[in-house]
């Protein structure tokens, strides 16, 4: 996986990009964000875990990405920010394909709150649990097993709030900064063999923004450079190339998508 591309520019297109015979496995991979990345790296050839919270949510995107893309998705069940319930994921996934070559840490949580006060210590543990203690785990058991193998890509999906945070986000923009530093010390952790990048992602338009106030949300995203909230399959293509060997000599990285925010 992290190997030097050795194709000519003439075979980019055809191979660069290309995770057949590999296998992904994406948390929050149910809905939103993580949808559009099961299916993208599905679409480029790779197997699917799809783990979330929600089984039946599982199976259905699982059977979404099978019935497009004829590859192979297994829904599993799993609270990322539940430590002693990881384990069981990543050996579900290697039981099923005997492999996991490309780590998508996308689960995460932003509940907002009126004043910094308020928020309990339960739900700064749950933010922190979900958006950094759980990414941190499953870099732990995959990237060493990533590490003894063949190698891979972990690509953690961060946020834009852990370089510029924001009032009413601190716990999730504290969590995300946390991701973003062990981002850089798990690629000298486990490299040469795996890579660690990050998606420092902007404002992406899933379900939850259905529940935005609209008129708030339209003069923020006015002072955007593209002027709008992104889409969920515009993140696809950037983890993509951090998860294929397009980006070979790519690992530590912080990419932000995020259209241009101030």
């Amino acid at each position: 996986m992290s190997a030097p591309y050795r194709g000519t520019p003439f075979d980019l297109a055809g191979t660069l990009f290309d995770l057949t015979g590999k296998v992904a496995l994406v948390t929050g991979g149910s809905r939103g964000l993580g949808a559009a990345i099961g299916l993208g790296l599905a679409a480029a050839g790779a197997d699917i875990v799809v783990a979330s919270r929600d089984l039946e949510s599982c199976q259905r995107q699982a059977d979404r990405i099978t019935e497009r893309t004829g590859r192979q998705a297994m829904p599993y069940a799993v609270h990322v920010g539940h430590w002693d319930e990881l384990p069981g994921l990543v050996h579900a996934a290697y039981e099923r394909f005997g492999r996991i070559d490309v780590l998508v840490n996308n689960a995460g949580m932003s509940p907002t709150y009126d004043a910094l006060e308020e928020v309990s210590e339960a739900l700064f543990d749950k933010v922190v649990g979900v958006n950094l203690k759980g990414p941190f785990r499953l870099c732990a058991l995959v990237g060493a097993r990533m590490a003894a193998g063949e190698g891979g890509s972990i690509v953690n999906i961060s946020s834009g709030v852990g370089v510029r945070p924001r009032a009413g986000v601190l716990p999730y923009a504290a969590a995300k900064a946390g991701l973003n530093n062990l981002t850089v010390g798990l690629a000298h952790t486990y490299g040469p063999s795996v890579r660690c990048n990050a998606v420092v992602c902007g404002t992406f338009l899933t379900d939850v923004s259905r529940h935005w106030d609209q008129e708030a949300f339209a003069a923020r995203a006015a002072t955007f450079a593209l002027r709008r909230g992104g889409q969920p399959e515009e993140v696809v293509g950037t983890v993509l190339y951090l998860a294929s060997a397009a980006s070979s000599f790519t690992t530590g990285a912080m990419i932000t998508v995020d259209g241009g925010q101030p």
